[in-house]
């Protein structure tokens, strides 16, 4: 049995769609250097993969750089039939007039876990504005994980994100976003004096159902995330999103405590979606250990309760 990675000719070269959001017109100048959108400044990435036999396998990859991937890797001893794939960038970060797209599929019955090789660091910035526009599509009876790490928005950054999301009613997608206040202990802090973070996240079925947006802009000039109801005194923010049957979507509700609890330097809670489209689980922290544990934490629960199998340990480095 074949299980090679078909790498794609030709990445996706259909054109950047317009970034008409109103947050980004203070930020519409070009780079003195090169101008947005061009060569190594346009990275594009496609990961589809398919069920053979008792397990799946990466089956197409398209990449054009900064962004690459490795060969798919067998390392999860608790689901050794699924495939993980670490997303790369060799550019070292997400820079000025830096314009993504990535794209994630999973076949019928399939399964895939996705994460970055590491933090994705938001670079200082003069001019423009940095974007990422994402495309996860999970069909019938498929289980994916998109788990990247943390965001790391440096010194007037400005980093717009966009993820749509086509998910069938029998499949399930875990999603997370990790968000710091900045690089907490660098030239005396450096919390949440990045220019603009927006992020937006669009569900629908595969007819074109809607079943929920959520737009999240963080500016923290115009209005400081410190304040009381919003971060006070925490640094990092997590936004998981389980998109999975509602009988699943149940027993993960009932089973994943969560509340106020400052002593551990967290405060978390799960809500449900609409249109019976799963779980959204949001978090506040005070340091990305915690944030990280309580996020694996969640994940644990649903994989359990989804796929009847246990996360793997964390590497010893996380």
């Amino acid at each position: 049995m074949s299980e090679t990675t078909t790498t794609m000719p030709g990445p996706d070269a259909t054109a950047s769609p317009p970034y008409d959001e109103p947050e980004l017109d203070p930020y519409r100048d070009e780079p003195r250097q090169l101008p947005s959108g061009s060569p190594m400044k346009d990275a594009r990435l496609r990961l589809r993969f398919e069920r053979r036999g008792e397990r799946s396998i990466l089956a197409a990859m398209e990449r054009k750089a900064p962004l690459i991937v490795q060969k798919a890797l067998y390392c999860d001893e608790a689901m050794p039939r699924m495939p993980w794939v670490f997303i790369i960038t060799n550019s070292g970060g997400i820079l000025q007039g830096d314009r993504y797209r990535i794209r994630i599929e999973a076949g019928p019955g399939a399964c895939g876990h996705v994460t970055t090789q590491a933090a994705t660091k938001i670079h200082e910035m003069d001019a423009n504005f940095a974007a990422q526009d994402q495309s996860i599509v999970v069909e019938e009876g498929a289980y994916l994980e998109y788990l990247p790490d943390a965001v790391i928005p440096f010194r007037h950054s400005r980093f717009l994100t966009r993820t749509a999301i086509e998910v069938h009613p029998t499949a399930t997608l875990l999603y997370s976003e990790i968000l710091w206040a900045g690089r907490k202990h660098y030239r005396g802090g450096e919390s949440f004096e990045y220019d603009l973070f927006s992020s937006t996240v669009r569900a629908a079925r595969p007819d074109g159902a809607s079943l929920f947006a959520e737009k999240l802009v963080i500016e923290p000039g115009r209005t400081p995330p410190r304040g009381i109801g919003v971060m006070g005194d925490l640094d990092i923010f997590g936004n998981v999103i389980l998109l999975t049957p509602k009988a699943h979507a149940d027993r993960i509700a009932e089973a994943f405590p969560t509340g106020s609890d400052f002593s551990s330097g967290c405060v978390d809670g799960v809500s449900r979606l609409p249109n019976d489209a799963g779980l959204i689980y949001k978090l506040l922290a005070s340091e990305s250990a915690v944030a990280r544990a309580r996020v694996r934490a969640f994940w644990g629960v649903a994989r359990q309760m989804v796929a009847g199998h246990h996360v793997p340990p964390a590497f010893p480095w996380s």
